[in-house]
């Protein structure tokens, strides 16, 4: 078993690196174990194809450094909160027993987003329950539940409950985004459909937002994160 100490499980590839690329480097470069399981393969997205965006993903795990990345095949844009689909996000949450779990927004302009927050809000608390089982390669799985959840902050703005500094990480989060070439602004791509994120102004949006964040605690880029429970720390020095 490969025990991760952050596991992120968003709902299409490329969330993960708009939302927390920045912070997942910082974590592996501090020599903390992270993986990247996906919803679902974005199948339904205007440009590109299932199969090419499995290839964007892989490239982005490699640049990110990931520990492990994989797809658990949920229906693209026709998934709900029910059992079947909580067993597989469970199954993915004992699989890899992360200490802390990352996951989408609480709501945002892409209906999917809000209803993979409350899909995996939901399995990381049934995780812990001993009663439901759930199996990998045939084998019964523990129980398990992560200590602490959070969720990145999308195109939407949320007021942040915590800012994590990426200034140090931003230009290797701008490249594992740009892994994504069907989705974002390409000159290869420019006979395709164009869509609100394929926008060369798009990334700039991005940078904008990060920059607002990085103000607020005086650094240059920020990644804002919400929690439903309240935080707490050991020492009011880790404040800053």
């Amino acid at each position: 078993m490969l025990k991760l100490d952050i596991l992120v499980l968003s709902v299409h590839p490329d969330d993960a690196e708009l939302g927390c690329a920045g912070t997942i480097l910082k974590h592996i470069a501090a020599g903390k174990k992270v993986g990247i399981v996906d919803l679902t393969r974005g199948e339904l997205g205007t440009r590109g194809t299932a199969e090419i965006r499995d290839k964007e993903a892989a490239e982005a795990a490699r640049i990110l450094g990931l520990a492990v990345r994989e797809n658990i095949g949920i229906p693209d844009g026709f998934f709900q909160n029910t059992q079947e689909q909580q067993l597989k996000v469970i199954a993915a949450i004992r699989k890899y027993q992360p200490e802390i779990l990352i996951t989408n927004a609480y709501h945002d302009r892409h209906p999917d987003h809000g209803r993979a927050n409350e899909l995996v809000e939901a399995s990381a608390f049934l995780s812990g329950l001993r009663r439901i089982e759930t199996y990998n390669n045939g084998e019964l799985q523990e129980a398990w539940r992560p200590g602490l959840v959070l969720h990145f902050i999308q195109d939407n703005y949320i007021k942040p409950d915590i800012l994590v500094d990426v200034t140090g990480f931003w230009d290797k989060k701008i490249e594992s985004i740009k892994a994504y070439g069907s989705q974002f602004f390409n000159p290869d791509w420019q006979q395709e459909p164009q869509t609100y994120i394929s926008s060369p102004d798009f990334i700039k949006i991005v940078e904008a937002r990060a920059m607002e964040f990085g103000k607020s605690i005086r650094v240059k880029y920020a990644e804002g994160f919400t929690s439903r429970k309240i935080l707490g720390v050991d020492s009011l020095f880790d404040l800053k």
